[in-house]
């Protein structure tokens, strides 16, 4: 059992994505217009399979109308009934109607848990605001709301934010929290990775926050195993075998490699007695998927 546990797909002829489709605007993690096509379950099942996995996670990825890409994921889920697909969809923790639009999500058998983007990176973290939510009461009761009703929460930050939420964590500590991209270390530079490795260590003291080796590439665009080694390291160092999971976060990472070289990278940098736990076993339980 392998476990792809962070990525996207996306017809766009379905569901919108204003964010993919602007033309002439750099973002973080690149030039996105070589992904401005569709990009389906068949080709990332091609890619991925190639590596024993045999299931995977769609993480929520900015469309124009959330509950939309959550329905259009459900019929692909239930289109491929071999390949076990869940989902973390999208939901305004601190939005007025936030119990009306669980309760619709929660019809969806493929749900598993929720995304909403504290940060993405410093500069655009500074025009989108984001950051505040950390400070919105409302934000922490939608949090509490997650955990009520069983749903986990996929959290994307910087980790200048990281000793904030860690506080924000404390008092909800019966929500599943996965920490995608590892918490983007965005600062490569030695003194940076020191930094990241210090900001971390609130969150991975959390018992409750797994961590996610996704993503690595966004602000390493010439990766190399041996760049993204120091924060493999640290993660699992930080986190423990039983609380790292692996994720590809194509197709936006397949703008920095291909799916063989991300896996077989990753591969090589986790110790292989954790093997079956960081590809499987940790996301299985995590998503409650049976990939």
């Amino acid at each position: 059992m392998k476990i792809d546990a962070h990525h996207h797909l996306w017809d766009l002829q379905s569901v919108q994505y204003p964010w993919l489709m602007a033309e002439g605007v750099e973002r973080f993690f690149g030039d996105p217009s070589p992904i401005q096509r569709n990009y389906l379950i068949d080709e990332f099942r091609r890619s991925a399979g190639q590596h024993g996995i045999t299931g995977s996670v769609h993480i929520q990825v900015g469309a124009a109308d959330p509950m939309a890409e959550a329905e259009w994921v459900q019929q692909v889920a239930d289109a491929t009934p071999d390949w076990p697909l869940v989902q973390v969809a999208f939901a305004d923790l601190t939005g007025p109607d936030l119990g009306d639009h669980l309760d619709r999500l929660q019809q969806l058998p493929s749900l598993r848990g929720i995304r909403q983007i504290i940060g993405r990176a410093p500069g655009e973290d500074a025009q989108t605001g984001t950051n505040a939510l950390l400070a919105d009461p409302k934000f922490r009761a939608g949090l509490q709301e997650l955990a009520h009703r069983g749903l986990s929460f996929d959290l994307q930050l910087i980790p200048e934010l990281m000793a904030d939420t860690a506080r924000v964590l404390a008092v909800v500590p019966d929500l599943k929290v996965a920490l995608c991209h590892a918490g983007s270390p965005h600062d490569r530079s030695s003194a940076g990775l020191a930094r990241w490795a210090d900001q971390l260590r609130p969150l991975s003291d959390l018992p409750n926050v797994t961590c996610k080796l996704s993503g690595l590439g966004m602000f390493d665009h010439a990766w190399t195993p041996a760049s993204i080694a120091p924060i493999v390291t640290t993660c699992l160092e930080q986190f423990g075998q039983e609380r790292v999971i692996y994720g590809s976060n194509f197709p936006v990472d397949s703008l920095y490699s291909d799916y063989a070289t991300l896996y077989t990278g990753m591969e090589g940098l986790v110790p292989a007695d954790w093997h079956s736990a960081v590809f499987g076993s940790n996301a299985a339980a995590f998503y409650r998927s049976n990939g």
